[in-house]
């Protein structure tokens, strides 16, 4: 199927939607949206004032009452609705996450079935959100708990994934009966936009979902956060900025969610049946071009398999093909912005300075986008940057290990905990490491475990809460406990 652009660029919404309109900013200011295949400009949009935000956050204030008092079933239905409009429109979705990120088409197609997932799974787990009876151990009450919806949300989304953080966040807030206030990244807004203009056409009350976009991320939180009436906030981001978050949340006991920054380690073993690491190791690392929090980031490879896994790895990197995401054979795309490329180069600079050797790649792209080639590099010293910081780009730094305590001492030596991922064939070690590994995904044996039916999120630094998953619903909602006299007590 193929999308005429310029007709797609004019059906996203370039305004705020605030209530049952999308309106300019208060102050008529605008940003920019570029490709960053070209650096071309491909969209204006109105750019939320703080203003703007706490009028969105008046929007969602206005229903919460009746929107939580919905039937579970209707909240379910216009979820499915959103789902099945989401499939119809996948073309177009892949084809926005491509001109707006630059991941190829392929990819971004593969994003849509994913972040749509989101959508059908909570829209089956709108109607179970079950309380609980019984009595108290004294027999003097009868327990009932329900679970409520937490209330008006704010939800901070990336631009590593446009979708699917996207509908990471709304589904299950709209199952659970919450309305929100919705920030998307400002490289990324035109999905964001797109998707709640669907949700909409879903049949999504007026005020339940409001976006506002805009150049200033603190202009929009801020005054959302310092008002009485949010009860959550939803980040997902740097872990620098979700402290910040935090600092701000504790000041309104806010309930949060922190999906923040990664280090995964790659872990393969001596015994690992490396065409299965391989495959492995492209998944996690060239997934979204390696822009991922979940990106294998430290390849820690058994001394007696490294020389063979890094020749073959960077033999595979080397049939990759850099370019445009929309033209056809394209596997590569290219790094969201400048500063991306040039912090993935200088990183690699560095490792290279202090004697690592280049197997493949090395070098930024040539032309107009902000391109660099997938790289691997062997002899990275332990104390680099590269491996202490988040390369988000197509870079694997290869180290050796010798014993399995070794291997586990260097997944650990990092303050995030997001994901991590293990190759072997030995079934007892496999449990051996999982238990020994500090992180919330372990991938065993595959090198992308991201679903929308499992939990997902980090410990340490890499954040707090859960999404998808059975656990995902309950982060937006609280638990109220009724404590009924018991008719037979004395």
């Amino acid at each position: 199927m193929t999308i005429n652009v310029s007709e797609l660029l004019a059906k996203v919404p370039t305004g705020l939607l605030i209530g049952d309109s999308w309106v300019e900013a208060s102050d008529g200011g605008t940003f920019d949206v570029e490709n960053p295949a070209t650096g071309e400009t491909i969209a204006t949009l109105a750019s939320a004032t703080s203003e703007d935000a706490l009028a969105a956050l008046d929007a969602a204030c206005a229903v919460q009452a009746e929107w939580a008092r919905m039937p579970a079933r209707e909240r379910s239905n216009i979820l499915r609705r959103g789902f099945e409009l989401v499939a119809e429109r996948a073309e177009e979705f892949a084809t926005l996450m491509t001109l707006e990120m630059g991941k190829p088409l392929a990819e971004a197609r593969g994003e849509v079935t994913y972040g749509n997932e989101f959508l059908r799974w909570f829209s089956e787990e709108a109607v179970r959100l079950y309380g609980r009876y019984g009595t108290t151990p004294e027999g003097n009450l009868r327990m009932l708990t329900a679970l409520k919806p937490v209330g008006p949300c704010l939800l901070i989304t990336p631009w590593n994934f446009p979708l699917a953080m996207a509908t990471r966040k709304v589904a299950p807030a709209i199952a659970a009966g919450c309305v929100m206030v919705l920030k998307p990244a400002r490289l990324t807004p035109l999905t964001s936009q797109y998707f709640a203009q669907t949700m909409l056409d879903a049949g999504l009350p007026a005020g339940v979902l409001n976006v506002v976009s805009g150049a200033s991320a603190s202009a929009i939180s801020n005054p959302i956060m310092e008002d009485d009436r949010l009860r959550k906030v939803s980040f997902t981001g740097s872990t620098p900025v979700g402290q910040q978050l935090l600092k701000k949340a504790a000041d309104k006991v806010l309930r949060t969610s922190m999906e923040l920054g990664g280090n995964a380690p790659f872990i393969v073993f001596e015994d690992a049946d490396l065409d299965l690491a391989i495959e492995g190791a492209m998944g996690a690392k060239m997934r979204n071009i390696g822009e991922a929090c979940t990106a294998a980031n430290r390849f820690l490879v058994h001394e007696s398999v490294a020389d063979e896994f890094g020749r073959r790895f960077a033999a595979r990197l080397e049939e990759q093909v850099l370019g445009n995401g929309l033209d056809e054979g394209v596997t590569v795309g290219p790094l969201v912005e400048e500063k991306a490329r040039d912090s993935v180069a200088s990183l690699v600079d560095a490792a290279v300075a202090e004697g690592a050797t280049v197997l493949t790649g090395g070098k930024a792209g040539t032309g107009a986008g902000y391109f660099y080639e997938p790289t691997v590099l062997t002899g990275v010293s332990t104390d680099a940057a590269i491996l202490n910081e988040e390369i988000f780009g197509p870079v694997a730094p290869i180290v050796t290990f010798q014993t399995e305590e070794e291997a586990l001492r260097l997944a650990n030596s990092t303050e995030y905990g997001l994901a991590s991922y293990v190759f072997t064939q030995d079934t007892s070690r496999i449990f051996r490491v999982s238990d020994g590994l500090e992180f919330g995904l372990v991938g065993v044996n595959s090198g992308v475990i991201s679903n929308a039916a499992a939990p997902f999120g980090g410990v340490k630094q890499s954040g707090m809460g859960r999404e998808g998953g059975l656990e995902g619903i309950e982060e937006y909602t609280s638990v109220q406990y009724i404590g009924i006299r018991d008719p037979y007590a004395g």
